[in-house]
């Protein structure tokens, strides 16, 4: 006698390529057994007539360590229970909002994926790097101008958070990600410009030596693994590609010959436009000073333009937020932001096949086929017809991770 669950009455929008389908689908033992057909003896059938369903969701750019106000999580303005129950909310919330899959990009350790995987704290998959590499002064050192840099290291929560970890010279930086690796990380991230959110350097302020970036490079590759940057200028772009590294965050301002640079180096790009849009909006209730909001707006349409240019020079170009801060429920808008500057359905296949591939886990998610895990989310409305749907997480009704129901709010 089969068993599983039949999911029926839905538009299946499988992210293959095909048009979205009315069809059934059948999931046993955590994976998509069969799509079509009838639902066979002994399924349990999940009504879902009305509801669009698609892969679960996957965000290339979080910080799930970074989910409380940041000038307070970094300065001990809040105690370490108050860091961890939030952490662990904005992992309960992100999978409600339809993100099965997560790709942390820098405030976490090892501790934190491994209790979500465990089962003991609800949340997406989580592919971590362990802390964000910076140089002195550079972005993602956040303490303040006056105090002295060897103090930085007394913020690290061992088992939770972990922030950024500060190199100066190729040295130090093999050193310190080999400690990285040695405490779990699964790839890389550096700062090679400077960002939004920084104290102490400009958007167009270059960060890293090409003998520095290069040196993580070599101990990434020597462990399979890759290196991702954070860039808001070109030359800093340009530096981390010729030193090898295969991915690229933010990406404000890809000109065409970089851009070609980076196709030709197959180098992905992921762009977070929801970030820069939650800076502009509430500067205030993220915790952060009003002058970062000017910086925002600085890189909103510089941003959109290397995002054109990367995909008109064929880069591969995925999808993530970036969202800080106590409040993470509407991740779905960077689809939203998407859609704006591409068809809806390219926005969900980079958050889906596009960010599978990118987190090498194109295999086994990403995509609705027989024997994939069965990682859905149904919403009530097609986000597809009506991008802003993205945004709102009431619009999620179904979520199921590895075939089990995460959240169900279908109404009979």
């Amino acid at each position: 006698m089969t068993s599983g669950l039949w999911l029926h009455g839905a538009t299946l929008v499988t992210a293959t390529g095909r048009d979205p389908e009315a069809a059934g689908l059948l999931i046993e033992a955590g994976r998509i057994a069969q799509i079509g057909g009838s639902a066979p003896p002994g399924a349990e059938v999940v009504d879902c007539t009305g509801l669009t369903v698609t892969p679960g969701l996957i965000d290339a750019h979080v910080h799930m360590g970074l989910a409380s106000e940041l000038e307070a999580s970094v300065g001990y303005g809040i105690s370490v229970a108050e860091l961890a129950a939030d952490m662990f909310s904005n992992c309960g919330q992100t999978l409600r909002a339809g993100f099965t899959t997560v790709r942390d990009c820098g405030g976490i350790d090892a501790g934190l994926a491994r209790v979500v995987a465990s089962g003991k704290v609800p949340g997406p998959r989580i592919v971590q790097c362990g802390p964000i590499h910076c140089q002195t002064g550079g972005h993602g050192h956040y303490a303040s101008e006056w105090e002295p840099s060897e103090l930085w290291r007394g913020r690290v929560v061992p088992g939770l958070r972990t922030l950024a970890t500060i190199s100066d010279g190729p040295e130090e930086m093999r050193k310190s990600v080999r400690e990285s690796f040695r405490g779990g990380a699964e790839f890389l991230k550096l700062c090679v410009t400077g960002g939004v959110i920084s104290h102490h350097d400009k958007l167009t302020d270059t960060q890293f030596s090409t003998a520095e970036i290069a040196v993580a490079v070599a101990e990434a590759a020597a462990r399979g693994t890759y290196v991702t940057v954070h860039a808001h200028n070109v030359e800093g772009i340009r530096n981390a590609v010729l030193a090898g590294v295969r991915c690229v965050e933010h990406g404000t301002g890809i000109d065409e010959e970089t851009a070609a640079l980076m196709a030709d180096r197959q180098v992905t790009l992921v762009p977070t436009l929801t970030a820069v849009e939650a800076v502009i909006r509430n500067v205030g209730g993220l915790g952060l000073p009003a002058h970062f909001a000017e910086r925002a707006e600085q890189v909103r349409d510089a941003m959109i333009d290397g995002l054109l240019a990367a995909k008109a020079a064929s880069v591969r170009v995925g999808l993530g937020s970036d969202l800080i801060g106590p409040d993470q429920s509407r991740r779905g808008e960077e689809l939203t932001l998407r859609s704006a500057a591409e068809s809806p359905m390219e926005a969900l296949i980079a958050a889906t096949r596009v960010n599978a591939g990118l987190l090498g886990l194109d295999g086994e998610i990403g995509t609705l086929e027989v024997g994939k895990q069965a990682d859905l989310v149904a919403f009530a409305q097609n986000p597809l017809d009506d991008p802003a749907l993205f945004a709102e997480p009431g619009n999620v009704v179904l979520v199921l991770q590895n075939g089990v129901v995460a959240k169900d709010e279908r109404t009979s």
